[in-house]
């Protein structure tokens, strides 16, 4: 096949990220160590599960003291002897709690007061046991489920801490969530100290996710904590793919101690151009902490892991729905819910293949027609890392810059009025087959199973309503058209070029494979030579 020189590169934006999936944590335990934390186990789970009770009712009675008859039920700060009283004991009992778990912590840096930075921001979040971070900064406020304060005990200790509250259940849910850490971080100094983990889910810590704006709309100074688990044995890293919260729990109990380094860097005072751009002032933060643990920044966020979810119920490897949803939601205009409805499509054309990836035999299964020219032609702007087959993020990507571009409703009309060639209004099934076959250049090529797929009330005719809602369902198809119009203006400017190249340059040994011939009618009707600008789209030519 005569190959193109593409008009534009392609966006190095979208290509994959390099760094490894962070929602994972593979089980690592050895025999030995297993043997070891059986072992280990037999005496030190149930001592310090005994000890972990009597804390954690002694911090329930301080709670409950501190909290009662408190008007407002968190809606009014607490003030006076009641938060001194949070702040002194429950401080001193988280610490003591996690020294009876085995926790060795080891906090560096200087923690700013409420005057300098009303809001921590914690990061990488990897572990429950990230709560230890409550201990040295005085027991802030965080933002929890609104579910977890109708746990028994845990929940009256965390009423305590006057967290901002966030339920599932009401759509407004995020916006006040975002209205109250605002309304606390400029109460001068009324409400404590938020402490917000604004990756917003967990990873294993080896890089750091999209952050969300929360804890940046405010417009206030943020401190940002690093957490770092520096041990041969990872038992506390929670993600979606690896070890159970049970697991952890028990794992890490029956471990003789484990460290964990607490450290707080300099306070980020954001400029005015950060002020007036939240998702400015959260990259460079996220940057700056980045840069500190030496780890990579993606740009995959909640949704990823919502998609990974979907994934793994439609038999794929969950792998399939990492897609940084953040850049390309940002870039293509994409909504989650269209995504998602994208992943079911994708699912059904590589439920045929291995590891949950599109080869181009399952592509034109799919299609419903032969691996040709044009084929291979989309099929190549699908695969944009070359590897020879398509996942789920180069399908997002290729419906969304080379597809529903490409099918649009004058596209739709320009591509109907081909194949009417008698201009009756109406496409039969000989019409339809004599066009697709000259445009795959397979003469004997049988679209009688497309063509009924389209036909949906079965008059052996296709109308324009007919043919528009198939082509809107199916945009493949109309790049696949666009496709073949291009490669046919690039044959006819490679003719033309010939005819005024010298004779022996003219006749050289380079062979030049001809695509398909179209009929006469199909090429002045609906693309003139000479008389149409070349908007091809093979490239993307959206703005980095």
């Amino acid at each position: 096949m005569a190959q193109r020189v593409l008009p534009l590169p392609r966006q190095q934006s979208f290509c994959p990220p390099t760094v490894p999936n962070p929602f994972v944590h593979p089980r690592r335990l050895s025999a030995g160590d297993k043997l070891l934390t059986v072992l280990q186990g037999i005496i030190l789970l149930p001592l310090r599960a005994i000890c972990m009770a009597f804390l954690l009712l002694l911090a329930w009675l301080f709670a409950s003291i501190a909290t009662f008859r408190h008007p407002g039920k968190g809606s009014v700060p607490l003030k006076g002897w009641r938060r001194r009283m949070i702040q002194t004991t429950l401080s001193c009992l988280t610490r003591t709690l996690f020294f009876v778990m085995g926790f060795q912590v080891k906090v560096k840096g200087k923690i700013a007061s409420l005057r300098e930075a009303p809001i921590f921001v914690a990061a990488p979040h990897s572990s429950f046991f990230d709560a230890i971070i409550c201990a040295p900064t005085g027991m802030p406020s965080i933002v929890s489920r609104a579910e977890n304060l109708s746990t028994p005990i845990f929940g009256t200790i965390l009423s305590s801490l006057q967290p901002v509250s966030v339920s599932r259940q009401d759509p407004d849910s995020r916006k006040n969530t975002v209205t109250e850490i605002t309304k606390r971080a400029l109460s001068r100094g009324q409400w404590p100290q938020i402490l917000i983990f604004p990756e917003g889910t967990c990873t294993n810590r080896s890089c750091l996710i999209t952050f969300k704006q929360g804890a940046f709309v405010p417009r206030v100074p943020v401190q940002p904590v690093l957490l770092r688990y520096p041990n041969k044995l990872d038992t506390v890293t929670w993600t979606w793919q690896g070890y159970s919260l049970k697991e952890l729990c028990v794992m890490t109990l029956c471990q003789l101690f484990t460290r964990v380094e607490v450290e707080f860097l300099p306070v980020h005072v954001p400029t005015e151009e950060e002020k007036n751009d939240p998702i400015l002032f959260a990259n460079r933060v996220r940057q700056t902490m980045a840069t500190a643990l030496n780890v990579p920044v993606t740009d995959h966020t909640f949704e990823d892991c919502r998609l990974m979810i979907s994934a793994g119920q439609l038999t794929l490897p969950m792998e399939a729905g990492l897609v940084e949803f953040t850049k390309i939601s940002k870039k293509l205009n994409l909504k989650w819910n269209h995504v998602r409805e994208q992943l079911d499509t994708f699912a059904a054309i590589a439920s045929a293949s291995k590891g949950g990836r599109i080869g181009i035999e399952e592509f034109a299964e799919y299609l419903k027609l032969p691996i040709s020219d044009v084929l291979k032609e989309l099929f190549l702007l699908f695969d944009r890392n070359g590897d020879g087959t398509i996942d789920f993020r180069e399908y997002v990507i290729g419906l969304s810059i080379l597809c529903n571009p490409a099918n649009t409703e004058e596209t739709i009309r320009m591509a109907f009025k081909l194949f009417d060639m008698d201009e009756d209004g109406t496409i039969t099934a000989d019409e339809f087959a004599s066009i697709i076959q000259s445009a795959l250049g397979v003469p004997d090529l049988d679209v009688s199973m497309l063509f009924k797929e389209i036909d949906a009330d079965e008059t052996g005719k296709l109308s324009y309503d007919e043919f528009k809602d198939f082509a809107l369902k199916h945009p493949e198809y109309a790049k696949l058209f666009t496709t073949y119009l291009e490669l046919q203006r690039y044959q006819l400017d490679m003719s033309e070029k010939d005819d005024f190249q010298p004779s022996e340059v003219k006749h050289s040994p380079v062979r030049k494979t001809t695509v398909s011939e179209t009929t006469p009618i199909a090429r002045n009707k609906v693309c003139p030579e000479g008389t149409e600008e070349d908007h091809s789209s093979t490239s993307d030519k959206k703005d980095d």
